[in-house]
């Protein structure tokens, strides 16, 4: 079976998939999608395609509610490039703390300079005095895979962790250090912050949360990451931030024309989960995510269809996507025991305007059925396994 890959993917997948699938760069009916940061809102999605695999966390260059529309489940993988973007994230509180990128320029600029070199060092060196990060209070916004790491990592490093995000999973909860000091208001955190880390997910709510209004009631000096997406903070605003001395530095990993040059930002090349490990990570747990439902129909992970898992029970599986309302699931069970079958096994689970059941059979159903499975009202999608 051919997975069709839109961009480079790491090889890892051959050890998940064992020659089941092959991932190839050209298909006209492959039978799901794996790819990075290839934009897919104007390409002509095959009708074969079951799934959409984003080897990486992001999933904002996928149209996700229009495939939701056809049935076709987009994954991610949440959490496997977090230490990457970690690690990014620490060396960019270094940088906003010491001024190494101008002191590193500097130092360059002495060539041919000779025997002068180490005294011309030592006399021009206060030009880049920084300070440390122990100490120093981090405001963590968004305490997901990427931001968690963040948070407990600061705390090793001496530094006192504020952190804010409403949505924390309980599984995130428990695996935040206990030194972290929980925010319910975000205007508080930035309040108190003398470095903010953003790692909150780009929507309507979000963007552009770092503006005129939020900046003013930050600390003078303050150092602001932003290892998310350039649309959290309005550009204008953050850039006269800077020239006031609001903003002492700014590090962002999603450079645009708007920032470039500009003296005290600095900009990284979307380098965060850019590490052979990350790419290994994303590509194998989304390989694994694709087979498994292929193969039985299981979802995990999912941008656009609830979490919907269940261990094999029956002769044969029936796999359903459906509009999120009532009398479906009923409709469904009944017509399926007016052609003499027994259900032994089923689960639904529902998210926004969609839901997502999974029968197993006892004896297998006829493709008439199956068929007419799909003319019931609000049926999406039917797929027999």
């Amino acid at each position: 079976m051919e997975i069709l890959a839109l961009n480079s993917i790491s090889p890892v997948v051959d050890d998940v998939w064992k020659m089941k699938y092959k991932l190839v760069k050209e298909c006209k009916a492959p039978a799901a999608i794996m790819l990075r940061s290839f934009k897919m809102h104007d390409y002509a999605l095959p009708e074969s395609v079951l799934c959409v695999g984003r080897a990486g966390a992001g999933t904002n260059n996928i149209p996700s509610d229009k495939y939701a529309e056809k049935g076709v489940v987009v994954f991610n993988s949440p959490g496997a490039n977090a230490n990457a973007v970690k690690e990014l994230v620490l060396l960019s509180l270094l940088m906003c703390g010491r001024n190494v990128i101008d002191s590193i320029s500097w130092a360059q600029s002495l060539k041919g300079r000779g025997a002068d070199v180490p005294s011309l060092v030592e006399k021009g060196k206060g030009d880049f005095v920084g300070g440390e990060i122990k100490g120093k209070t981090l405001g963590v916004v968004g305490l997901g895979a990427i931001g968690i790491l963040v948070a407990n990592a600061a705390v090793a490093l001496g530094m006192n962790v504020i952190g804010f995000d409403p949505f924390i999973s309980v599984k995130g909860a428990w695996n935040l250090s206990r030194k972290v000091k929980p925010e319910t208001d975000l205007n508080t955190l930035l309040k108190n912050s003398d470095f903010v880390s953003l790692h909150a997910p780009l929507n309507a709510q979000t963007k552009g949360m770092i503006g005129k209004d939020t900046l003013k009631i930050m600390k003078d000096g303050v150092n602001i990451v932003n290892a998310s997406r350039a649309e959290l903070v309005d550009t204008a605003a953050l850039k006269q931030a800077i020239k006031t001395g609001k903003v002492h530095r700014y590090v962002v990993d999603f450079p645009t024309e708007e920032i470039l040059g500009e003296k005290n930002i600095i900009p990284i090349p979307h380098l965060g989960a850019s590490t052979p490990e990350a790419e290994d990570n994303c590509a194998y747990m989304i390989a694994e995510q694709i087979q498994d439902f292929i193969e039985n129909g299981n979802i995990t992970n999912s941008v656009n269809f609830p979490t919907c898992v269940l261990p094999k029970n029956g002769k044969q599986r029936v796999t359903v996507v459906h509009k999120n309302v009532k009398g479906v699931i009923g409709a469904l069970t009944e017509f399926i025991g007016k052609q003499g079958i027994n259900i032994s096994a089923f689960v639904s689970q529902s998210s926004g305007d969609y839901a997502y059941a999974i029968l197993d059979l006892d004896t297998a159903i006829e493709s008439k059925a199956v068929d007419q499975i799909k003319q019931l009202p609000n049926i999406v999608k039917v797929r027999v396994i």
